[in-house]
């Protein structure tokens, strides 16, 4: 589950880094002496938090291989709150009414040479499938902080042998852990010498 995880983050950030190189709005202007000029502000220049955003989701990515519990839960929050920046960053250029006056600012031109603005929604299309990838990211790594892990399962230390067990039938982890303990598995485990020191 874990991995699945980071397999959307990661692709919600490859999302992102494109989204930030697509043109989301055309300014053009005329200055009254040259030819009229067109002007593309990319992703990045209209939402400079695009670039931060992907780095956030692929560190995330790569910090849920050394996290677990409680911190795990706190990263899937961080992601979550990543996920819904991207949601308004990609909303807001339909919902924004009027996008001339911050186009021109953006793009250095003076609102009364302004022509007029174009906006490109697959830039913030792609921020949308990013946002929504890395929800379900963030969903999956808190599904996977509440579950037992295995691998800590696995490394649980095993009961020692009972008197009655031969070394024959002892596990290799047994016979490690004899070992560990000071006992000698191939030895009668009520033998007095052989108690772990």
């Amino acid at each position: 589950m874990t991995r699945v995880a980071q397999l959307l983050l990661v692709l919600a950030a490859a999302a992102l880094w494109a989204a930030s190189r697509m043109t989301w709005v055309q300014v053009g202007s005329f200055d009254g002496l040259g030819h009229p000029k067109t002007s593309e502000l990319s992703g990045s220049a209209w939402s400079t938090a695009l670039i931060p955003l992907a780095l956030v989701v692929l560190a995330a990515a790569a910090a849920a291989l050394a996290v677990r519990g409680w911190a795990l839960r706190v990263l899937a929050v961080l992601v979550a709150a990543a996920s819904a920046a991207m949601g308004y960053l990609a909303i807001s250029l339909w919902v924004v009414v009027d996008v001339a006056v911050r186009a021109a600012r953006l793009a250095d031109v003076p609102v009364a040479d302004l022509l007029g603005t174009e906006r490109h929604y697959g830039g913030a299309i792609l921020t949308l499938v990013a946002g929504v990838l890395s929800l379900a990211g963030s969903v999956l790594l808190m599904r996977s902080a509440a579950r037992p892990h295995h691998e800590t399962a696995r490394y649980r230390r095993r009961p020692a042998p009972s008197p009655d067990q031969p070394a024959a039938t002892m596990s290799e982890r047994m016979i490690w852990d004899a070992l560990d303990e000071g006992a000698d598995p191939t030895r009668d485990p009520a033998d007095p010498d052989n108690q772990g020191r």
